[in-house]
């Protein structure tokens, strides 16, 4: 489900053409009919004139043309090749240390890769670094390898350095580390009490591939173990899309009643709305009593191409030819929503 920072933030970001916000979001411009990225070199409109999107798809379907200037069409969500390499580099070693003179050795400038970074991971590139060797730091205390051993083999001098570094990056000593905990994330936004470290986990893999197969029309049930963080009211709501099979709706009334709280069906379509894993916690299978789709964050028409796709795997064959990936974020709206 895509979302947008707060207000004030964006603001900030578009007249500081804060450029690690780029794909973000993206500023469209009522009185000129334009729409940009926030590092946008153009002159910057009065903020009451700015609507803010998600995607440049939104901003086209509301009626606005991309700028000419910062061309927000050329952004792509993909890391360029050099970014790519530096990242297998750290996770082959993340005790590699790469300094801003090896950079430059390299022929790359050290602010652009702290730029490119804060873009594609939300972190700079040090930062990334850092967050890499304190997961292994993490793993290695936890498989009851000493302090010495792991503190020199991640690159530290000294024990007093290496704690420094696992109590900023966890909250808490290396001496507790047993008890600390993190979150290894593809894409950062989490809102999870624990460090946020970069890297890849098999749970994350196994989640790629459920939604690349039900894109496919390949599979109806996700399997890949969730976790997700609310009040017990909130959770309880999540839960029970997660139980609507495949192709079918519920409606906000029935999920209420499923909670023993009958009169609480606007209370559960708040709930419903804040649900952060989209696809994977399946909300668009929740609807109004009367059939009418309701609210969706992602935007009503990815709701009904979700039901769509749904409906129709579920009625017809799929033909080879259609079993590939495709990403909600790219099926135009089939019917229109009032």
């Amino acid at each position: 489900m895509l979302s947008l920072p707060p207000i004030d933030e964006m603001e900030r970001a578009l007249f500081t053409r804060d450029s690690s916000y780029d794909g973000i979001f993206f500023a469209a411009v009522r009185t000129t009919g334009v729409f940009c990225r926030p590092s946008c070199p153009a002159r910057k409109p009065l903020t009451h004139n700015v609507e803010y999107f998600a995607t440049p798809r939104e901003a086209i379907l509301a009626g606005y043309r991309p700028c000419k200037r910062c061309h927000p069409l050329n952004i792509s969500g993909t890391p360029p090749l050099w970014i790519q390499q530096l990242v297998r580099e750290i996770e082959h070693d993340p005790t590699t240390r790469i300094t801003d003179t090896d950079l430059r050795t390299r022929g790359i400038d050290p602010a652009r890769v702290r730029r490119s970074f804060l873009k594609h991971y939300g972190m700079t590139f040090q930062a990334y670094c850092r967050g890499q060797r304190m997961g292994q730091a993490l793993t290695q205390l936890r498989e009851g390898i000493t302090l010495d051993e792991v503190a020199l083999g991640n690159g530290y001098g000294s024990h007093s350095g290496f704690r420094e570094a696992f109590t900023k990056t966890f909250g808490q000593s290396s001496g507790k580390a047993q008890m600390a905990d993190c979150i290894h994330v593809g894409m950062l936004r989490h809102l999870f009490r624990c460090a946020i470290v970069p890297g890849n986990t098999l749970h994350l893999e196994q989640a790629c591939d459920e939604l690349s197969r039900y894109f496919a029309g390949l599979l109806t049930h996700f399997s890949v173990p969730l976790v997700y963080p609310g009040s017990a009211f909130q959770r309880a709501v999540w839960d029970l899309p997660r139980q609507i099979p495949y192709g079918t709706t519920r409606s906000y009334e029935s999920l209420a009643q499923d909670l023993g709280r009958p009169t609480a069906s606007r209370a559960v379509g708040t709930a419903n709305s804040l649900n952060r894993i989209a696809i994977l916690i399946p909300c668009h299978r929740v609807v109004n009593k009367s059939g009418k789709l309701g609210g969706y964050g992602g935007g009503l028409w990815r709701k009904r191409v979700l039901l769509d796709l749904e409906h129709d795997r579920r009625t017809f064959a799929v033909p080879d030819c259609a079993l590939c990936s495709v990403s909600v974020g790219n099926l135009r709206p089939t019917i229109e929503i009032e």
